[in-house]
């Protein structure tokens, strides 16, 4: 969630930014801190490298969380949630990670710990998941499947 926060914050967006202001927002702050617009030797020149490295992770990141995202891939998440046993998770951070059996892993924010210790005990974790976390918190594809 920090992170989620942190990066809408760089941006100076909305929880409910489409694709296309993330994308002009985006385009701005490259566009201001371009190392190229730099001398060789300029101190600024470090700090823009820096900076617009965590310009491109802010950027893939909220894409990888807009609503508009999960539209174009939902039937796929759907079929994964919905079809595929869960292989393994790990916590950290209110940060849960689940990995499918189809190699599909997906991360999904704000999961109170309450929550990650039901699935810990649970008989059938991937029933849980989808019950409870799945579709009720935000979430993001970290890969993608790699069985067909």
């Amino acid at each position: 969630m920090k992170r989620i926060i942190e990066y809408r914050k760089l941006f100076d967006v909305a929880r409910d930014a489409d694709l296309n202001e993330l994308k002009n927002v985006y385009r701005k702050l490259v566009k201001q801190w371009h190392p190229d617009k730099f001398q060789e030797g300029d101190p600024g020149k470090a700090q823009a490298e820096s900076k617009s490295k965590l310009i491109i992770e802010a950027y893939h990141f909220l894409v990888s969380i807009s609503p508009e995202t999960h539209i174009q891939n939902k039937e796929e998440y759907l079929q994964t949630i919905g079809t595929v046993g869960i292989e393994d998770y790990s916590y950290k951070s209110l940060t849960l990670k689940i990995t499918f059996q189809n190699g599909s892993v997906y991360e999904y924010f704000g999961v109170p710990q309450g929550i990650y210790a039901k699935l810990n005990n649970s008989a059938t974790q991937a029933r849980f998941a989808r019950r409870h976390i799945c579709n009720s918190f935000t979430y993001r594809n970290v890969s993608k499947s790699t069985v067909v």
